[in-house]
């Protein structure tokens, strides 16, 4: 199943959460959809998403912006290194984020 499928349904928690202090939504090529960049824009967010090659009309992209997603993805990564996590092993919530807490100090400090 495509990511894109839970894209709208996850926007819409994210922006409930925000409490409509939405600045920006990052996303990669597989959320270029007009349908999703038209929800991210009623949100009263900017829309940083590339477009598929496919795409007619051509939409402005913010690459500074898009670049900072690199960070986030590396983040991800190097917190999956961590066996404990990557197979959530903690069935405990609270421990599982504990962990998850523990991890991304360490990461920080390393």
């Amino acid at each position: 199943m495509n990511d894109i499928t839970q894209g709208p349904a996850l926007l819409e928690l994210v922006v409930k959460g925000a409490e409509g202090q939405l600045a920006s939504v990052t996303a990669d090529k597989g959320y270029d959809s007009t349908a999703f960049v038209a929800q991210i824009e009623a949100a009263g967010a900017k829309a940083v998403v590339p477009q598929l090659g496919t795409r007619r009309g051509p939409r402005p992209v913010d690459w500074a912006h898009y670049k900072n997603r690199n960070l986030v993805e590396r983040f991800f990564a190097r917190l999956k290194q961590f066996r404990r996590i990557a197979t959530r092993y903690d069935k405990l919530s609270a421990r599982f984020t504990s962990f998850i807490h523990m991890a991304a100090a360490y990461i920080w400090l390393a």
